[in-house]
């Protein structure tokens, strides 16, 4: 059998190997092998063990001049494997992102205003905004009759509304709006109705306040300062009199905005009392609003006074209305008076409304003189009107007379009011008979037994006290029995009243 070439041709295939490296050439054309080259003995197998090891400089085939003609198996069976090199295993597939869907169109788009050459619209974010979020607004609109759509915001615009300005007048828009964020822009939110590009007239109309409605009246040295609320469009004209005439704005402030009017007075003073009028006007509508002001003072005293009479322990005065009533209403009147001997003062009326009064209770032996005060709604005036006489309350002498009174005629003829009555008493034991009488001048009183006056006989006892008549039978006898008779006698007449008395023996039982 003949030798195995195999392991004389191995070290110069390993430094091959280097040299492609180091200068990389296109790939050589394969070497072509002997086309009647018979299929290679069994021993030549551990040969292609190396090969895989050197799969990558196989390819060359600049060695294989150098390895003979015996070297020819060895080379052939190296191709295959090195025209074929193992691929690298491909990457995981990556799981697909989910795709991003546009939110829902915003809702609630309104017009906002509209002028000459502005259109603003407003509205609200989308219902269904979705994971990615929102990334802004596109404002789009187009003229009447065509679908030209221009997009008004260049960049996207985060607020819910936006004017769109440099407009030409009269135009007639269609305008819509899209949200817009990863997905892509929405469907669109439209306007119903197209809208013309023009100023809107609206008629003026002052709104004045409730308070200013009637007399507006502030103390000298305040400070006035009234809003006056309007409306109306375009911007309306404001104008401002004072009883007709223009305002001297170097005594009162005005300050006009879109929406109200102010006028301010830093230090009011009673010549800036009046009635100011307030024009708005738009093209040639109008709205005015008549405000009347008053700034009050204190007023003065009266103009004079006059001491009228004095009697007794009373003095009559008079006083006239003062000349300056600090531009408001007199309210009332306070009179005082002052001791001569003291000269304190002490408030006599106060809030008083007539222009003459009494005063009383003065003390007699003194001298009084009395000043009035005027009063309005800022207080009583600073001075007041003094009398020029002193009042003097004379003293008068006194002598008392005791009224003369009639007597009252308190006489009356007796009569009795308790009558006697009949008894029985048991003998040997006191007993006593009673009635009650009256009458004027007090009457004498008699008593009688059996039509007999009883006297003095010591027996009886008689006993008259306050009307009470009392007879007193001392241990009686069956012979002192009989008709007891009172008789009371005065000037204008008399009365009697009996009675009877019935004297019993005591029974003593005996022993039978």
């Amino acid at each position: 059998m003949p030798a195995k070439p195999a392991p004389i041709k191995k070290s110069p295939a390993k430094k091959a190997a280097p040299k492609k490296e180091e200068k990389p050439a296109a790939p050589a054309e394969p070497t072509p092998a002997p086309a009647p080259a018979p299929a290679p003995e069994p021993e030549p197998e551990p040969a292609p063990a190396p090969a895989p090891a050197e799969a990558a400089p196989a390819p060359a085939a600049e060695p294989a001049p150098e390895a003979g003609g015996d070297a020819a198996p060895a080379p052939a069976e190296e191709q295959k494997p090195a025209a074929e090199p193992a691929a690298p295993p491909p990457p995981p597939p990556e799981p697909e992102k989910p795709k991003e869907e546009p939110t829902s169109e915003p809702v609630n788009l309104t017009l906002e205003d509209v002028n000459d050459t502005t259109l603003t619209v407003k509205w609200r974010p989308p219902e269904n905004i979705g994971a990615s979020g929102l990334d802004g607004y596109t404002v789009e609109y187009c003229r009447d009759g065509t679908q030209d759509w221009v997009v008004a915001n260049q960049e996207l615009i985060i607020s819910n509304r936006y004017a769109i300005k440099n407009l030409t007048t009269g135009d007639k828009l269609h305008v819509r709006v899209k949200a817009v964020n990863p997905g892509g822009p929405s469907a669109p939110a439209s306007l119903e109705q197209p809208v013309v590009v023009r100023e809107i007239v609206d008629r003026p109309r002052i709104r004045l306040p409730r308070s200013l409605r009637t007399v507006f009246v502030k103390k000298v040295g305040d400070t006035v300062n009234l809003v006056i609320p309007f409306q109306g469009k375009p911007k309306p004209q404001v104008s401002w009199t004072k009883d007709g005439q223009p305002l001297d704005l170097k005594a009162v402030g005005v300050r006009n905005s879109d929406r109200d009017t102010i006028l301010f007075i830093r230090k009011s003073e009673r010549k800036d009392s009046g009635k100011y009028e307030v024009t708005v006007k738009v093209d040639s509508l109008e709205d005015k609003a008549t405000i009347t002001i008053q700034i009050v003072d204190l007023p003065g005293p009266p103009s004079s006074i006059k001491l009228v009479d004095v009697w007794g322990f009373n003095t009559a005065l008079e006083w006239t209305p003062p000349k300056d009533d600090g531009n408001a209403e007199i309210t009332g009147y306070t009179v005082q008076k002052a001791d001569k001997k003291t000269g304190e003062w002490f408030t006599v009326l106060e809030h008083y409304h007539r222009l003459n009064c009494t005063v009383s209770d003065l003390i007699m032996g003194n001298s009084y003189s009395f000043r009035v005060f005027t009063e309005n709604r800022c207080g009583l005036s600073e001075n007041a009107a003094v009398t020029k006489d002193l009042a003097y309350i004379q003293k008068t002498g006194i002598q008392y007379k005791p009224p003369e009174y009639k007597d009252r005629d308190y006489s009356e003829p007796p009569s009795f009011t308790q009558p006697l009555n009949d008894r029985a008493a048991t003998m040997g034991y006191t007993t006593k008979l009673l009635c009650a009488v009256r009458g004027n001048p007090q009457p004498k009183i008699l008593w009688m037994k059996n039509q007999m006056v009883i006297g003095e006989d010591p027996k009886f006892r008689q006993i008259t006290s306050q009307g009470l008549c009392t007879l007193e039978i001392r241990k009686p006898c069956t012979f002192d029995g009989g008709v007891y008779s009172c008789k009371a006698i005065n000037p204008h007449g008399e009365a009697v009243v009996n009675c009877k008395l019935d004297v019993k023996a005591v029974q003593v039982p005996t022993d039978k």
